[in-house]
């Protein structure tokens, strides 16, 4: 068989199954035949329209797999070993990998985010790996597609909104969107020693969810005005770090209204269009405000650390799997995640 079932971006509003040829690897290249994956965010504003993508690109940027062919100048891996590489696949070679910074890779704004950008991504029964000794990690005997799922990309971003804000022990810390990267932001303040997490979302099961991943108290912003709220607990003074997990002006300026001076805004949303900062929320710029971005770090270094974390049973994520569809089945996956209805949080394809 020479030939590969793979989702694919055709125009704004329409992402379709399609048969692909099955792609080839070059010396530094590995063939992954994916076992599982899922839908992002990010896949949604590629499917509207709201992040530019070249029609014709295979869609998907989450894989778990199994090793189908490495290239020539690959070492250190078998084929058949099960593996999953990151959502960010740098080359470990560049400036901005070795400066520490290899989701810039190459220099360029989100240089390292290929599959599903820049080459063709991982819906679909192959995906290319480009730069394999620096991107595949192995997955511990014992654990499951659906327990290390979350580690290319949202686990990695949700946890690096956390190590970005450098919360320490005892910071007050509040979370803006508890979808799949906010809740994993949740587990990660938790890990890095936070002691009183809030968490805010309009969905009370999301929010239960927060509470089992380390969420201190949650506030459902249907009920309260969340800024208000968050300015009660703290005494007036705010949160040491406000982390903005949706991209939209209003989570983000809440973020800011919720800062106390000196404190960081760490943000992790996909923004579409203006982003503005009202004088009064940054103190006409004079409050010592530290606001800081993140792109999913990657590498397989970044993985086999979260992998460890997931293994340890200090984190688990599989409750943010709640569906699961046949690759044949992805349109209607895309229709079910885009509308978010049924609870759905995240959802695994299967190939």
């Amino acid at each position: 068989m020479n030939t590969m079932k793979a989702a694919v971006f055709v125009e704004p509003g329409k992402i379709e199954l399609q048969q692909r040829p099955i792609p080839k690897p070059g010396p530094t290249d590995a063939l992954l035949k994916v076992t599982t994956t899922t839908i992002c965010g990010t896949d949604v504003h590629i499917l509207k329209g709201e992040y530019p993508v070249t029609p014709g690109l295979i869609v998907g940027h989450e894989p778990v797999g199994v090793i189908a062919e490495l290239g020539s100048a690959v070492t250190g891996y078998q084929v058949g070993q099960r593996v999953i590489a990151g959502a960010i696949t740098p080359c470990g070679q560049c400036h901005s990998c070795l400066d520490g910074v290899s989701s810039q890779c190459g220099g360029k704004a989100m240089g390292g985010w290929q599959l599903g950008n820049s080459i063709d991504g991982c819906q679909a029964e192959y995906v290319l790996i480009p730069n394999a000794q620096a991107n595949l990690t192995l997955v511990p005997d014992g654990l499951t597609d659906e327990q290390v799922l979350m580690c290319p990309d949202i686990m990695s971003t949700g946890f690096g909104g956390a190590e970005s804000g450098h919360i320490r022990i005892g910071d007050t810390v509040v979370i803006f969107a508890q979808g799949p990267i906010g809740l994993c932001a949740t587990a990660g303040a938790k890990l890095m020693g936070a002691t009183r997490i809030i968490a805010v979302d309009g969905v009370p099961e999301r929010l239960e969810v927060a509470r089992r991943l380390g969420a201190d108290i949650t506030l459902n912003f249907r009920d309260c005005d969340p800024v208000t709220r968050i300015m009660e607990l703290t005494g007036g003074k705010g949160v040491d770090v406000a982390i903005e997990a949706l991209g939209t002006q209003q989570t983000f300026e809440s973020c800011l209204r919720v800062l106390r001076p000196g404190g960081t805004l760490s943000s992790l949303g996909v923004y579409s269009g203006k982003l503005s900062m009202p004088l009064d929320a940054i103190a006409a710029g004079l409050g010592d405000h530290h606001i800081v971005t993140t792109l999913c770090p990657g590498g397989k270094e970044r993985m086999r650390r979260l992998m460890e974390v997931v293994a340890s049973g200090r984190v688990d994520l599989t409750a943010m799997v709640t569906h699961s569809f046949a690759l044949d089945d992805i349109v209607e996956a895309y229709a079910l995640f885009a509308a978010q209805k049924d609870g759905v949080l995240k959802i695994a394809i299967k190939p």
